[in-house]
């Protein structure tokens, strides 16, 4: 199994050697991260692709900024998401569920296919409290991790292309160097 270092040098390969503008590779990444906080796993990617589609983004970057949460991470961001809701919840004098309580559920609905009945009858076993918790911690999730992704996909580009730029010039002024010697 490769490690975590490895994974992330290629996929930061493949984001910068994509041949189109920064930004659009840059909004590409963000569209995705902004699904992968705030939509269930699962539905990311029919939600992400279109859309950075129609806001002309990366489509790579669309599909593999989904993939803050999978099947490894959603067992530590869903329950957070869950508290961060809860707490904005409690501000406005709504009436919350324990944290424990969502995640003996996110656990249990989480194991199962998102075909089956049983998978949408234990989504509505975890109440309204329960999804407006996810989906508003997933907001404030987004709101965190979107502009930082944008920004830091941005600039790592930018600084890929310079470097790259920079070598391609000093190769032609070693070659020209070394014609003129002749």
């Amino acid at each position: 199994m490769p490690s975590l270092k490895w994974t992330w040098l290629r996929l930061r390969a493949r984001m910068v050697r994509e041949r189109k503008p920064p930004e659009f590779i840059a909004r590409g990444w963000a569209i995705g991260m902004f699904y992968g906080c705030t939509i269930p796993f699962g539905f990311q990617l029919i939600l992400s692709i279109p859309t950075a589609i129609l806001l002309k983004g990366s489509k790579v970057g669309a599909t593999v900024g989904t993939f803050i949460t999978n099947h490894f991470t959603i067992f530590v961001i869903y329950p957070a998401q869950c508290w961060a809701g809860n707490k904005v919840l409690e501000l406005f004098g709504c009436n919350v569920v324990s944290v424990t309580a969502i995640v003996d559920e996110l656990k249990r609905v989480g194991s199962m296919s998102m075909l089956s009945g049983e998978f949408w009858s234990a989504l509505g076993q975890l109440g309204g409290g329960v999804v407006a918790s996810f989906f508003i911690g997933g907001a404030l999730l987004a709101a965190v991790c979107v502009p930082l992704t944008y920004w830091g996909v941005l600039r790592s580009v930018e600084r890929r292309r310079a470097r790259a730029e920079q070598r391609k010039l000093k190769r032609r002024d070693i070659h020209v160097g070394n014609q003129s010697m002749r």
